[in-house]
C-alpha cells in the first residue's frame, strides 16, 4: 500500500532550506515544491501524458516570486481537469501562450499596416493617404488595438455607426470595403481562418449614387463667360481651363509636372503612378493648351509642378481648388471639376467622334475584358485631331472674353503655326517656341 502524502503547509515551505542538491517537497495529487541549491523555491506538477502515459512535469510558478500554495493548488486542479479530458496541460499552456503572443502581434492596426503596404502599390499616393486617414479617424481609435481574431461584426458596426448617423453613407461604404479587404488579407496570410465582417455593409443604408454634376454642351459659353468675369487667382483659372482642354481627372491635372511636358512632340505624358488605373496616359497638346503653359511658365517654370500650391510651392495645388472656384462662380450643384470630363465627352459624342477615341482620351478602361486584352491601340493621331477640334470649340465658346488660351489683352501667350506652316512626312506637326522670349505675342487663331 503506497504511503499517504501529507499536504504541505506554509510553515514547511518557509522553513525549507537549500542543500547542495535539488530536492522536492511533495504536496498532493502530483503537486510539489522544488527547492534549488540557489534557494529558489518553484512549484511543479508531475503527471502522466494522455494516451502515451509517459511521465512529465510542468512548472506552476515560483513561490519565491509570489505564487502561493493556494494558487499552485488551484492551477494543479485545473490541470487535473484537463487530464480528465485527455488534454496535455503543457501543450494546452503552450497554445495559450502562443495565442497571447499572436494576439499582441496581430492587432487590427498591425495587420492593417501590413495590408496597406501592399494596397498603396495599387493606388495613387493621394488615394492611399485618403484610405489610411479614414481608418485612423473612424476605425483605429475604437478597435485598432484589438486582436484581429477577436474582432466581430458588432464591434466593427459600432465603430462605423457614428459615421452613418452623420449621413456620410459614402464614407460608410468605403469603411466597410476597406475593413473587408484587411480581413481578407488576414485570412490569406493565415492570421485568421475566416472573415467575420463579410456582411457588415448590409447593416447600413446604401448611398444613393450621385454622378458629378455637369453642364449641357450648349452651356459651355456660359462657363467660359463666367470664368472670364470671375474674381479668382490666375493659376486657379488656368488650371480650370487646362483641365477642360485636356479632359483629365482633377488630381491628374493638379499634379502636372513640367518634366512630363514634351513640346517637341506636343504631348503631356502622365506616368502610371499618377493615373487612376495605373496606366501611362499620353495627352496630345494643342496650341491652346501650350498657350496655357506659357501663362504658367513665369509663375512656376522654376518649380516641379505646373500648378504649385500657394502655401507650399514645393507641392502641387489642391485638386479641390477648381471645385471651390466653380462654387464661388455660381456653379454649385451644376458643375464640378470632374464634371467637365462629362461635358467634353457629351459634346464629342454628339459631334460624332469615335467612341473608342473618346474613351481613350478620358483614360477609361474597356469594360470588355477580352477586348481589353487584345486591343492595345492608343489612337494618338485621331485623338490629336479630336483634341484640336475640342480646343477650338472651347475658344469659340470663349469668343469675346479674356480666356488665357485665347491670348487676349492682358495675358502673355505665344503664336503657333497654321496647318500649312510645318509638314513632316506628309503630316502636320508643331514646333515648340523659345520659352525664354519675353515678348508678348498674341495668339492667332488657326
Amino acid at each position: 500500500m503506497p504511503r499517504a502524502t501529507t499536504p504541505l503547509n506554509d510553515t514547511q515551505i518557509r522553513s525549507a532550506k537549500p542543500t547542495n542538491k535539488e530536492y522536492v517537497l511533495s504536496d498532493t495529487q502530483g503537486l510539489g515544491l522544488r527547492v534549488r541549491p540557489s534557494g529558489t523555491k518553484e512549484w511543479i506538477f508531475r503527471y502522466q501524458k494522455p494516451y502515451t502515459k509517459q511521465r512529465a512535469k510542468i512548472t506552476l510558478g515560483s513561490y519565491t516570486t509570489g505564487t502561493t500554495l493556494k494558487q499552485a493548488r488551484d492551477t494543479r486542479d485545473k490541470y487535473l481537469s484537463l487530464l480528465a479530458e485527455d488534454i496535455d496541460p503543457k501543450t494546452h499552456r503552450d497554445e495559450l501562450n502562443q495565442q497571447a503572443l499572436t494576439n499582441t502581434t496581430t492587432t487590427l492596426l498591425v495587420v492593417a499596416n501590413q495590408w496597406f503596404e501592399v494596397k498603396k502599390t495599387k493606388v495613387t499616393n493621394d488615394f492611399a493617404l485618403d484610405i489610411w486617414r479614414s481608418l485612423e479617424r473612424h476605425i483605429f481609435p475604437l478597435i485598432g488595438q484589438r486582436p484581429i481574431s477577436e474582432i466581430s461584426a458588432p464591434m466593427a458596426i459600432t465603430a462605423i455607426e457614428p459615421v452613418a448617423a452623420r449621413g456620410n453613407l459614402e464614407t460608410v461604404k468605403r469603411l466597410c470595403q476597406r475593413l473587408n479587404e484587411i480581413m481578407t488579407f488576414a485570412v490569406n496570410t493565415g492570421v485568421i481562418h475566416h472573415n467575420p465582417l463579410a456582411g457588415i455593409r448590409e447593416r447600413f443604408a446604401k448611398p444613393v449614387k450621385q454622378h458629378n454634376p455637369t453642364l449641357e454642351p450648349t452651356q459651355l459659353p456660359l462657363l467660359m463667360q463666367t470664368l472670364n468675369r470671375a474674381s479668382i487667382k490666375l493659376p486657379t483659372r488656368v488650371m480650370i481651363e487646362w483641365q477642360l482642354h485636356t479632359m483629365v481627372r482633377p488630381m491628374e491635372s493638379a499634379g502636372a509636372r513640367w518634366e512630363e511636358i514634351d513640346l517637341d512632340q506636343m504631348t503631356w505624358t502622365i506616368p502610371p503612378a499618377r493615373m487612376k488605373k495605373k496606366r501611362e496616359h499620353v495627352v496630345p497638346l494643342t496650341p491652346q493648351t501650350v498657350a496655357l503653359l506659357e501663362i504658367m511658365r513665369p509663375i512656376s517654370g522654376h518649380l516641379e509642378h505646373v500648378f504649385p500650391s500657394q502655401k507650399d510651392p514645393l507641392r502641387h495645388a489642391n485638386e479641390q481648388s477648381p471645385n471651390v472656384a466653380l462654387k464661388r462662380m455660381g456653379f454649385k450643384d451644376m458643375l464640378t471639376a470632374h464634371g467637365m470630363r462629362a461635358l467634353a465627352s457629351t459634346t464629342l459624342n454628339e459631334q460624332g467622334f469615335d467612341y473608342d477615341v473618346i474613351e481613350m482620351t478620358l483614360a477609361h478602361v474597356d469594360p470588355n475584358e477580352t477586348r481589353r486584352s487584345y486591343n492595345h491601340a492608343k489612337y494618338l493621331p485621331r485623338r490629336r485631331i479630336m483634341m484640336e477640334w475640342w480646343s477650338s470649340h472651347i475658344g469659340e465658346a470663349a469668343t469675346g472674353n479674356m480666356s488665357p488660351a485665347a491670348g487676349t489683352k492682358g495675358l502673355r501667350t505665344v503664336i503657333y503655326p497654321s496647318n500649312k506652316d510645318v509638314i513632316t512626312n506628309g503630316k502636320k506637326s508643331y514646333k515648340s517656341q523659345n520659352w525664354t522670349s519675353n515678348k508678348r505675342i498674341p495668339y492667332r487663331k488657326t
